[in-house]
């Protein structure tokens, strides 16, 4: 039960930030300033592609707490692959975004290491208790 809360929790997290990652695009894109049309389009796109990735991994993950056994190997390998895929972006935020003056972009990286901890957390325990 306390590795099914971590999942939920990671899971949620990471939704939500997602979200809140997509919600801003516009007034980010605004802030580079004059910048040409394709440049703007592509930040725009890198910009929501982030958010959705990160709203398909807590919802991947919620669907696969919800509605299957934890103990088997498919929800811990998503678990697994997930947290995987949160470390690279974060490693990939610390070398990029993280060294601008944008606080939120600074906290980026922490957020998805976190979660990437608890469903490294959360699998090591289903994996012990089964």
């Amino acid at each position: 039960m306390f590795n099914e809360i971590l999942i939920y929790i990671g899971a949620s997290i990471i939704t939500v930030w997602g979200i809140a990652h997509i919600m801003p695009t516009k007034s980010i894109v605004k802030g580079f300033g004059e910048i040409s049309e394709d440049n703007r389009r592509i930040i725009t796109m890198e910009w929501i592609a982030e958010g959705i990735a990160f709203i398909f991994i807590g919802v991947l993950v919620i669907f696969v707490t919800a509605f299957g056994d934890v103990t088997e190997l498919v929800p811990i390998i998503v678990y697994l692959s997930s947290a995987g895929i949160l470390i690279v972006m974060a490693i990939v935020s610390i070398f990029t975004g993280a060294r601008t003056s944008i606080i939120p972009m600074k906290i980026c990286p922490i957020v998805k290491t976190i979660v990437a901890i608890l469903f490294i957390i959360a699998s090591t325990v289903f994996v012990l208790s089964s």
